[in-house]
């Protein structure tokens, strides 16, 4: 076998040196560096198995890091089992009530427009609760990017139906699926906000596969760049797994997420420099 440790476990400088394999090696291996994100306070958290919610959290932080906004970046939390994650990021946060995340946010963005202001709601919060909020922030044109995680469900209050749980998925208050005649259809919100002519930049992302992680950090880096920049609201939309929440086991998450969430929920930019896309 090849790698970047030598016999003794520690790294040779040479990738394509040979680990001899017929004899226990004379060392223990060790990590070389640190694989833990600067913004990352800790790796644990108390979510269920299988979140795609820590998934994401990595990828805006990491966004935050890259573009040089650490010391400036502030982030408005709306409620729901992501509020638990608010102990491991090493920002400024301020907590808003139930749905109100982008109000508070365009305050604090008129009071100190140099920083970079971003929130954090499930689709409970933004979609359900502040649906008028998250409308009115993005047809004000503010510059602030709103970030959804959205699983189709109110995951910290039981796992029961939101505006945007597609038809057939199973929740709480939908066992046999949601049924359009009972329930109504799903609100497609990153589509919706798109049409408005205060967004900048709009896009949506899933995190059920390691493209999809990696689609998702670059939008996330094109909705801040675009505040960066001055141009206007921008919105990121991330599909994120709920293995608790869907009645799955765990290891089916990533799956059920592409084939049901994805296919209605499609993902991709939908809004660049204020163009729509394909539009």
């Amino acid at each position: 076998m090849s790698g970047d440790r030598d016999a003794e476990g520690v790294g040779a400088g040479d990738p394509l040196r040979v680990v001899p394999t017929d004899a226990p090696p004379s060392g223990a291996c060790r990590r070389k560096g640190s694989f833990t994100p600067s913004l990352t306070l800790m790796g644990e958290h108390d979510l269920c198995p299988g979140c795609g919610e820590p998934l994401a959290l990595r990828q805006i932080l990491d966004s935050i890091e890259a573009l040089g906004q650490a010391q400036r970046a502030i982030g408005v939390v709306g409620i729901g089992c992501y509020t638990a994650l608010t102990s491991l990021m090493d920002v400024d946060l301020i907590q808003a009530l139930h749905g109100r995340a982008p109000s508070v946010a365009t305050g604090a963005k008129r009071m100190r427009p140099e920083c970079l202001l971003f929130t954090l709601q499930g689709d409970g919060d933004m979609v359900n609760e502040g649906l008028q909020e998250v409308i009115h922030t993005a047809a004000r044109g503010e510059n602030v990017t709103c970030i959804l995680l959205n699983n189709g469900v109110f995951g910290e209050t039981g796992g029961h139906m939101t505006a945007t749980t597609v038809l057939g998925q199973r929740t709480k208050n939908s066992i046999e699926g949601r049924d359009a005649r009972l329930h109504g259809h799903p609100i497609l919100i990153g589509d919706l906000l798109a049409r408005l002519d205060g967004t900048a930049y709009v896009a949506r992302a899933s995190v059920h596969d390691a493209a999809g992680v990696a689609r998702t950090r670059r939008f996330l880096d094109r909705a801040f760049t675009s505040q960066l920049k001055g141009q206007g609201f921008s919105f990121v939309e991330i599909l994120t797994m709920c293995p608790t929440g869907w009645f799955i086991p765990t290891a089916e998450g990533p799956g059920y997420l592409d084939r049901e969430l994805g296919a209605v929920h499609e993902v991709g930019e939908l809004k660049k420099d204020g163009v729509l896309v394909g539009g």
